[in-house]
């Protein structure tokens, strides 16, 4: 991003998000407290905008943290938001926490991705998924690949086609917001797995499908034998300093159904 920056006026940057969100320069200026005739200016480059505006429009345009920091550098400014590693020292007390919250939520699965979902921590409830699974999916593993590759979760999964469709839709929202070049050869590279090997598409649909708890589709997936159902839930951090935080994702899966929940409770967890 710092290169985007260092080629393209904050301007163009500014008009392209602002198109991205569907706002007239009229709407952006309402929401921003300006005039439609000061963002025109800005786009045009006929204006320089100040730190503070440039701030405030990201805010009301949506704009992620890292990106926020290429419409400083394009403008003019320093970058306002640190990159932190995660396994460093500044990052140590929401380190603990997580790690706390993992291991409190076993047996049931909870990973940590990051805005490309490589896997960034994972709890034992987890590894009772990924049990099994070739060495070259979990080396650098990464949420959607293992999903989705014909040699990860896929084949287990019984509703494969809809939880396809339901993780891709999911990139497709992401990449709507951002502009992660990597998200999108990412994307592209899932979304071109083949879909034969889940038993859903094994089966040919004969299957008669079970019935789904009314509030959200669950991933029916197979384990040790059975057939488990979990619906899942994504937690974020508020208003995010930092483009490492900002881009933590933490994914919990809820059992969708007592026989899940009473085996998850009675089988013995990997680690």
């Amino acid at each position: 991003m710092t290169t985007v920056a260092t080629v393209t006026g904050v301007g163009a940057l500014l008009r392209e998000w602002r198109e991205r969100r569907r706002l007239s320069q009229l709407e952006l200026a309402l929401r921003a407290d300006s005039s439609a005739r000061h963002i025109s200016f800005v786009e045009t480059g006929r204006s320089r905008p100040s730190e503070e505006m440039v701030l405030r429009l990201a805010e009301h345009l949506d704009v992620p943290v890292r990106e926020r920091n290429a419409l400083l550098l394009a403008a003019g400014y320093a970058p306002r938001y640190t990159e932190s590693a995660l396994d460093g020292p500044e990052l140590g007390p929401l380190r603990e926490g997580i790690d706390r919250l993992l291991a409190g939520y076993d047996p049931y699965p909870a990973v940590v991705v990051d805005g490309s979902y490589a896997v960034l921590a994972a709890n034992r409830g987890a590894g009772l998924l990924l049990d099994g699974l070739p060495g070259h999916l979990l080396e650098q593993p990464n949420a959607m690949r293992i999903t989705l590759h014909p040699e990860g979760l896929a084949p287990r999964i019984r509703n494969l086609r809809e939880w396809r469709g339901h993780l891709l839709a999911q990139m497709e929202r992401q990449i709507a917001l951002d502009r992660s070049e990597l998200l999108r050869r990412l994307y592209e590279e899932v979304a071109a797995y083949p879909v034969a090997g889940g038993r859903d598409a094994a089966d040919g649909g004969r299957e008669e499908p079970e019935p789904y708890p009314y509030f959200a589709l669950p991933l029916r997936i197979e384990v040790a034998g059975r057939v488990l159902s979990f619906v899942s839930s994504i937690s974020t951090f508020n208003t995010p300093m930092d483009v490492t935080v900002a881009e933590l994702a933490i994914e919990t899966f809820l059992p969708a159904d007592a026989a899940t929940a009473a085996f998850l409770r009675s089988v013995p967890l990997p680690g």
